[in-house]
């Protein structure tokens, strides 16, 4: 496609501000929370990430679709971000074993991409106002988008786990595994079933709002908590199931939004941040070994450290070296522990995968 034959398109954020790009081809209109994630790569990895429901992606790396897709590289049934946000959009790819272009992916799945952003200067000021609702559109009628922009709803108290959990319970793994793990689906990543899978495991993949007598039915060995898009406040089915298995003292591991649940299921509150965490650079540090992990890193809200220093039953394993936040936390007496990062990766480093042999040695270790 010539640039020249590419549609003007804009960038309207809540608060008036507006950036003029391109379009890479399709025509329409797009809302959700603008955020940026700092990866160089991963891009399809985190398009199909169902903790991006409800967002517009924008890209820090300047270049995105030069290496084209593959169907093996994907965290869910579908694209998952509201759109992108990008500088340069390459229509051609140069990797061999790519199965498509970018842009016929976006085609694909419906989905609205714009580029020719100034991508350094939305990164800046979102950085300094924090995030926002905004709206992506090849329609230039400012006023016209303004009007529906304000009937978005905001992501403070947006519950968006039912949008992406799976409808009915499904099996991952290998049926005859030793292990056995009920997980709730609040958004889960494909690598996460995987990971345990890789592991010894058979899991039953359940819906956001199955109930703790459902899952364990199942009669499983270990418990999980995915991640997931929105506030965790709203999630209160997911709440009383993680209350249900911590009083029985059962093995729970969370990631993400499950380590939120967790908090939120034992009176610890959780807040929205200024501008999240979003990317696969993130240094932390384990307090109970000393050493530093790079992290893969994907959410807006986050546990209030001062209330699990403060907690008789909690200790903090792991925080964020970048801002001191809280990225990680176990229980003193119970089996259960959650980070707030994401030790599957895909897209990041692998530094952290041995939080999954941890859940492991735990399940062992109860099963004595």
């Amino acid at each position: 496609m010539k640039y020249s034959q590419r549609k003007k398109a804009i960038l309207l954020l809540a608060d008036g501000t507006v950036f003029e790009g391109k379009s890479i081809g399709t025509d329409g209109t797009a809302f959700g929370e603008i955020c940026y994630n700092t990866g160089m790569t991963g891009y399809q990895e985190v398009f199909t990430d169902p903790s991006y429901f409800g967002q517009l992606m924008l890209t820090t790396n300047a270049h995105i679709g030069n290496y084209g897709v593959n169907n093996d590289e994907v965290e869910s049934d579908s694209m998952k971000i509201s759109g992108l946000v990008c500088k340069n959009f390459s229509f051609f790819y140069s990797r061999d074993n790519a199965q498509g272009s970018l842009q016929n992916y976006f085609e694909k799945e419906n989905t609205l991409a714009i580029s020719d952003i100034d991508t350094r200067a939305v990164v800046s000021y979102i950085r300094d106002k924090g995030a926002m609702n905004a709206v992506i559109s090849t329609d230039t009628d400012i006023e016209a988008l303004k009007a529906k922009l304000q009937a978005v709803p905001d992501m403070n108290g947006l519950e968006l786990a039912s949008k992406v959990s799976t409808k009915e319970p499904y099996f991952f793994g290998e049926e005859d595994a030793p292990i056995k793990i009920s997980a709730l689906d609040i958004g889960i990543k494909k690598n996460i079933l995987r990971n345990l899978a890789n592991r010894g495991c058979y899991i039953k993949v359940f819906p956001y709002n199955a109930t703790f007598e459902e899952m364990s039915a199942f009669n499983p060995d270990g418990y999980f908590l995915s991640n997931g898009p929105g506030d965790p406040s709203p999630l209160k089915d997911a709440q009383n199931v993680a209350k249900e298995i911590i009083s029985r003292n059962l093995p729970l591991f969370g990631i993400c939004l499950g380590h939120q649940i967790i908090a939120l299921a034992n009176g610890i509150s959780t807040y929205k941040m200024h501008n999240g965490h979003r990317g696969i650079n993130h240094p932390v540090k384990n307090l109970i070994t000393g050493k530093g992990e790079i992290t893969s890193q994907n959410h807006g809200f986050v546990v209030n450290k001062e209330e699990v220093e403060k907690h008789p039953d909690f200790e903090i394993t792991h925080v964020h070296l970048n801002d001191n936040t809280l990225a990680g936390m176990r229980m003193k007496n119970k089996n259960c522990f959650s980070v707030q990062y994401h030790p599957e990766a895909s897209p990041g480093p692998h530094d952290s995968s041995y939080l999954f042999d941890q859940f492991i040695e735990n399940i062992k270790s109860a099963q004595k």
